[in-house]
């Protein structure tokens, strides 16, 4: 139960903050956003403030943030149609009535003879008394479709009107968002728990782990692993790392007496790979300064190796087997939650910073395809065909559902079988 609790926690402050960025420079760039949601499928929980509806859903895989003009939401009256009006005080269309049956106060029917919800925003049509009627539609309109509240977009107030840079920004700011929540965390990190320093010495020790279970102590400094000697910190966890499940003899020093320790690093899921652990932590130094170098260097070094291992996916060094989807994170959120929340922060951030990575690949449905296709209009002068970018999307869509099954499905083998 706390693995899960702790699941849901990290994943959904990753994706609301990398939706975040989306909401953020969707709104300063003036396009109206209705939807804000966390999670995917069925609406759990449902909140409106202002022209945003604000939703949690049941799936804890995603979220989204719906932009008016980048779907079918617009509303379209054909000549013929008749439809209920409201007029506010100015003499404008306050609101659309599309289900006959839903009578309101002030109400009359039109049919309609031309209408213009966007551009012109106006409706001209037939009253019930055969008169030849136009009025002006306020933008801030509604639409009651059997009972359900839209708000009409106004051109200006659409996606795909804004310039190119615009929309960039709307888009690419989600991934920005989450390098920004992992500098974040690892700068939080540091700041509470300390910088480590280089040094081999044994600050703490994890109760129950494989170093505690060894006999490894407080204050011990690590001279040598497997006879391999060990100048730094950085020497130390890297042995560790890419040795799990592997008996390793440790020298160690302890008030001046040499010692050897026998330690078998415990084997733990780290994104796409598994590297081994003991439990121990390294000499911590606190900086306000340097907790910010921290974040900042950190966030750096992890965007630099989850590159090289994408590299190496597509080299071949590194086969689709190795990957991990929803299954696989999870466990390996269960086995991190083992050694604490500081390491449930390092592991927070260190997602945050895969799923910034994954987006930007220029890969259709991902931000980064979308980015792509926004690059082509800059060079052409004029936007892709929207059907055509559509149908690319959804066959995008379509193969990242697929590789999504294929994946879970080896985590399933990989965990249960």
């Amino acid at each position: 139960m706390e693995t899960a609790i702790a699941f849901i926690l990290i994943f959904g402050s990753i994706v609301f903050f990398h939706e975040l960025g989306h909401f953020i420079f969707a709104k300063r760039a003036g396009i109206m956003v209705r939807e804000f949601a966390i999670g995917m499928g069925p609406k759990l929980l449902g909140y409106t403030k202002g022209e945003t509806i604000y939703t949690i859903r049941m799936l804890p895989i995603g979220g989204y943030v719906r932009m008016a003009g980048e779907d079918l939401d617009a509303v379209e009256l054909q000549a013929g149609y008749r439809v209920g009006v409201r007029l506010n005080d100015k003499n404008e269309v306050d609101m659309l009535v599309m289900n006959q049956k839903n009578y309101l106060p002030d109400m009359h029917y039109i049919e309609i003879e031309r209408a213009d919800l966007m551009k012109e925003m106006f409706i001209e049509g037939y009253d019930e008394s055969e008169n030849l009627v136009r009025y002006p539609i306020s933008r801030d309109a509604k639409v009651n479709e059997s009972g359900r509240l839209s708000l009409i977009a106004p051109y200006d107030r659409q996606f795909h009107s804004k310039t190119v840079g615009q929309r960039s920004l709307a888009i690419v700011a989600g991934p920005l968002f989450n390098f920004i929540l992992a500098f974040l965390v690892f700068t939080v990190l540091a700041i509470f728990r300390g910088i480590p320093t280089d040094e081999p010495l044994i600050s703490a020790i994890v109760d129950n782990s494989p170093a505690a279970e060894a006999g490894l102590m407080q204050g011990d400094e690590v001279t040598a692993i497997e006879g391999q000697q060990v100048d730094s910190w950085r020497d130390l966890a890297l042995v560790i790392q890419e040795n799990p499940e592997t008996p390793l003899t440790f020298d160690v020093t302890r008030d001046g007496e040499a010692l050897a320790l026998e330690i078998t690093p415990e084997a733990v899921e780290n994104g796409e790979q598994t590297i081994g652990q003991i439990g121990v932590q390294s000499p911590l130094e606190k900086s306000i300064v340097g907790s910010v170098v921290y974040g900042a260097t950190q966030t750096y070094e992890w965007t630099v190796l989850i590159f090289q291992l994408l590299g190496n996916l597509i080299t071949g060094q590194f086969s689709i087997d190795d990957l991990s989807g929803p299954v696989g994170i999870y466990k390996a959120t269960e086995e991190v939650a083992k050694f604490g929340i500081f390491n449930l922060m390092n592991w927070t951030a260190v997602l945050s910073i895969n799923l910034g990575i994954m987006n930007l690949l220029p890969l259709p449905a991902l931000d980064g395809g979308r980015l792509l296709f926004f690059g082509f209009e800059a060079l052409r002068g004029r936007p892709v065909d929207k059907q055509r970018e559509g149908m690319v999307h959804f066959v995008g869509i379509m193969l990242l559902m697929v590789l999504m099954i294929v994946v879970t499905w080896n985590d399933i083998q990989r965990f249960f079988f």
